[in-house]
């Protein structure tokens, strides 16, 4: 891993344990994960700080697996033994959405990934975001236990493809969310219990939009949607990019005040958030949920270089 990825995954599952358990039950938790908690701390009394010496040494593998069993998120996964394996494709601060497909399908699937990104969601397509010097079965493993969701476009042939349906049996193991998108085949096997999105007739932007709103709805992915949708806005670098995102918030019901505190608090450090259209929007939305609205300082007097001493 990274170092600051590695220290980043190290301070949230301190943070997670601490809220978590008491010390005693830490230790027994980090012990069956084979980490040895008998190394020298400094002692402090916080369990947050503990867990982070304790883990500090450890190798990036056991880190990953503590991650995995308690959900943090990240984009790593272990290969094997000794190595981890960066999911070098994600766009950062994005929901990570992994889509299967035919790679017959591969060129509408692209499409299907770039209309998703204006709703802050990161889509995977091996065809597309695999480099050719890298290991592609090793970059999909990385994908497939490091993505938020799964949507399987499903279409004449998927069921008889080698690779569709590990990458589906892989998400029920992981139980994250999977999304069937129905084009010609009807959810079957694992796939029959989910409730089927159906794409017959509708255009890629439509389908987006509805894969999106099943995300911002499941209980499984609601929290870490919203979440990347408030950083991805926070992040626009343009006008009509800000406005995409600032509507889809206001269109949602009860969205967590902290979010749009978060968004009302960063705004000022944005440039495009904090003048023209957006600015607007965004205050008109916080006024609607009865929050105060963004205030920016007023600037400091100026001066002209040019002015003889």
């Amino acid at each position: 891993m990274k170092v600051l990825d590695r220290l980043s995954l190290i301070d949230r599952i301190g943070r997670q344990l601490q809220s978590q358990m008491s010390f005693g039950e830490i230790d027994t938790y980090l012990k069956a994960h084979k980490i040895d908690i008998k190394k020298p701390t400094s002692g402090v009394n916080s369990k947050w700080v503990y867990v982070k010496e304790l883990l500090a040494d450890e190798k990036d593998p056991a880190v990953l697996r503590i991650a995995d069993e308690l959900g943090i998120p990240h984009n790593y996964t272990v290969a094997d033994a000794e190595k981890a394996v960066e999911a070098t494709f994600w766009d950062p601060s994005h929901f990570k959405l992994f889509l299967s497909h035919l790679s017959s399908f591969k060129k509408t699937t692209g499409q299907l990934q770039a209309a998703l990104k204006g709703y802050g969601i990161s889509a995977f397509v091996a065809h597309v975001d695999i480099e050719p010097t890298r290991e592609w079965l090793a970059e999909i493993e990385a994908g497939l236990y490091s993505m938020d969701a799964l949507a399987a476009i499903l279409m004449p042939g998927f069921k008889e493809s080698n690779w569709t349906d590990q990458e589906i049996g892989i998400a029920v193991g992981r139980s994250v969310l999977v999304i069937p998108i129905i084009r010609g085949l009807v959810p079957y096997g694992f796939l029959a219990r989910y409730q089927g999105l159906s794409a017959e007739g509708k255009t890629v932007s439509l389908v987006a939009s509805e894969i999106f709103q099943i995300l911002v709805k499941s209980p499984k992915t609601r929290s870490r949607m919203l979440s990347c949708l408030i950083d991805t806005t926070i992040q626009s670098l343009s006008v009509p990019d800000a406005t995409l995102k600032l509507s889809l918030l206001d269109s949602i019901e009860d969205i967590p005040v902290a979010h749009f505190e978060k968004l009302r608090d960063s705004a000022a450090a944005s440039v495009v958030l904090s003048s023209g259209e957006p600015l607007k929007q965004l205050n008109a939305t916080l006024v609607k949920r009865k929050l105060r609205p963004v205030s920016l300082a007023q600037p400091l007097d100026t001066f002209d270089d040019d002015i003889p001493f």
